[in-house]
């Protein structure tokens, strides 16, 4: 008997679902000579789980991010990107970075409650909050939780600023609270953009927004007077690394005011996964790829030391932050100014204390 991966079920990203590096045991799909892993896979159900955290806002001192504070209503992402940095987390929950993480979701129903319990206390002090980092707060569940809706709500009662940054149209419904907002100084939103190619995005992040679509999403958000931006993420070598002056004109020409880039990081478990992603939608450049991933990282797969990790290090990285530097000053691009904290007034609780004024 021979051991294989099976066949992975359509309209995923990643191709198999291998155990999380705190398991003792490990498992493994075996050939019986039955056939049994040659037969197409049913489609993989998402299913929804509660998450019964006692807090929603997450807080970083990561010296390389242009935030301290964060908020996910999910865990786990419907997107499917196989290159997502965040499908390690999913191991913390005991499940796999794998297909588990992409079909099986955690969500927050009292995250606008918990956020405004959080905003209330006294020793709260205001400081912009970027929504969805870790997953994707505008994934397809959302269409039916309004998870994010309600987060948002709140912000905007409170007029507290925060950051958004997705691949979803779906940010394009809340575009009355947004506007509403931006025109007091208080979001910026950044629609992330890997490729321009439909075919690859079909299979590199098959349940995210089609790649022209997120340009219509800027070009949306724009219109409505909201700062938009465009962030290059991830930018694969060889890939869609000569993508990257297009991507930031066509963003530009949407009404992309501001623009970044993130190098492919392929932290723990998402290195096997990118890889088997390689072997089987581009085999005859899978070597040439993670060669220049190496050449990024010091010749290791992933580097995640802080000040490096987002760009990478070398003559290949050092190319690609010229070739950013030079589209960037070309197009007219300019940094996200500051987002408004002096109107911050924190939200009143509902008590049966009577209040003064």
């Amino acid at each position: 008997m021979s051991k294989r991966p099976p066949q992975a079920p359509r309209g995923r990203g990643a191709r198999s679902n291998p155990d999380n590096r705190y398991e003792a045991l490990s498992r493994s799909a075996v050939d019986d000579g039955w056939g049994n892993l040659d037969a197409e896979p049913p489609p993989l159900a998402t299913t929804l789980t509660v998450d019964a955290s006692r807090s929603v806002i997450s807080y970083n001192q990561s010296p390389d991010v242009g935030f301290d504070r964060s908020i996910n209503p999910y865990r786990g992402c419907e997107h499917g990107c196989v290159y997502c940095f965040a499908r390690p987390s999913h191991a913390w929950l005991g499940l796999s970075p794998g297909l588990d993480f992409e079909s099986r979701l955690f969500y927050k129903p009292d995250a606008a409650e918990l956020l405004r319990q959080e905003l209330a206390a006294p020793k709260y002090r205001c400081a912009p909050i970027a929504v969805g980092i870790n997953t994707d707060a505008y994934q397809p569940v959302e269409r039916r939780l309004h998870i994010t809706r309600a987060i948002l709500e709140v912000l905007r009662e409170c007029e507290h600023p925060l950051t958004i940054i997705t691949k979803s149209w779906l940010v394009e419904r809340d575009i009355d609270i947004l506007a509403e907002m931006a025109g007091k100084g208080l979001v910026q939103v950044m629609v992330s953009v890997t490729t321009l190619r439909h075919e690859l995005a079909r299979t590199l992040e098959p349940r995210a927004s089609a790649p022209r679509r997120r340009l219509e999403i800027i070009r949306h958000l724009s219109e409505a007077g909201i700062p938009v931006g465009v962030m290059v993420a991830p930018l694969i070598p060889v890939l869609t690394d000569a993508e990257l002056e297009t991507i930031l004109a066509d963003a530009r020409l949407a009404g992309a005011r501001s623009a970044g880039y993130v190098l492919l990081r392929l932290p723990h478990e998402v290195k096997d996964l990118f890889r088997e992603w390689l072997t089987e939608h581009t085999p005859t450049q899978a070597e040439h790829v993670m060669a220049r991933i190496r050449d990024s990282r010091g010749g290791k797969d992933y580097d995640a030391q802080f000040g490096e990790r987002m760009r990478g290090t070398g003559i290949y990285a050092d190319l690609i932050a010229q070739r950013f530097r030079l589209a960037y000053q070309r197009l007219g691009f300019e940094p996200a100014g500051p987002l408004e904290t002096g109107r911050f007034r924190p939200p009143r609780l509902a008590t049966d204390q009577l209040s003064l004024f």
